[in-house]
């Protein structure tokens, strides 16, 4: 079973990170369309799959459209039982189900002010009160898990799981924009960000120019290094 995930510009779909990261990590076969998110083409690029508006969008061998993270991630879940996606015991399986559909709904503080991108790291952000609150939570939701799980360090769950591919995003939020988190926090950020696939998904993202920049704050800058 092969499947198209359709995504947007590598360096700043936070969306699209999270749908290729679900084939990639657990080695669904798949190709990929890109979508012109800043191009404007997006309504044309995406035509064919209506009514799905927004990447990730995701297309079967079957050629069922999928829309929305949440769904393609349980999808992939029910089509492939045996490649783990989510954490086998009940109460983690649970758990990691919460703590994506939570991320899917909440921290909008964070996703507004913070926009994901990948090409530098920002220093001086002024955190708002909102920002912090958000961080705050996801503080409290990974330890929650992490209680759970009995992971004092690495993957939330244990093995690599859907839980680890939503907050993927969110880590290079906190790193991008050196956003305060515990040393915890800040270590698994890392983990994340440095896995070969995100690796190569920043690399890519590197290849395209935009002027003007999506999202570009005025403040210093500084390379992309998990230091």
């Amino acid at each position: 079973m092969a499947y198209e995930i359709y995504i947007g510009d590598r360096m700043f779909s936070s969306w699209s990170l999270r749908g290729w990261l679900m084939l990639e990590k657990f080695s669904l076969p798949h190709s990929v369309h890109m979508v012109g998110l800043y191009s404007g083409t997006m309504a044309a690029d995406m035509a064919h799959l209506a009514p799905a508006r927004l990447v990730p969008a995701l297309r079967t061998s079957e050629g069922t459209v999928i829309g929305e993270s949440l769904a393609i991630a349980e999808t992939l879940a029910e089509n492939h039982p045996e490649a783990g996606l989510w954490p086998a015991d009940p109460a983690l399986r649970a758990t990691a189900r919460w703590l994506a559909a939570e991320m899917v709904g909440g921290f909008a503080a964070l996703r507004g002010e913070c926009p994901m991108q990948l090409a530098h790291m920002y220093e001086g952000f002024e955190v708002s009160a909102a920002v912090k609150a958000d961080l705050e939570r996801i503080e409290t939701l990974f330890a929650h898990a992490r209680n759970l799980s009995g992971q004092a360090e690495g993957y939330l769950f244990g093995a690599y799981s859907l839980a680890d591919v939503f907050y993927t995003p969110v880590a290079a939020r906190i790193m991008g924009y050196g956003l305060p988190v515990s040393a915890a926090t800040r270590a698994y950020c890392k983990l994340l960000l440095s896995d070969p696939a995100v690796l190569r998904w920043q690399e890519q993202a590197h290849e395209v120019s935009y002027d003007p920049e999506p999202y570009a704050r005025d403040l210093p800058r500084r390379p992309w290094m998990l230091d």
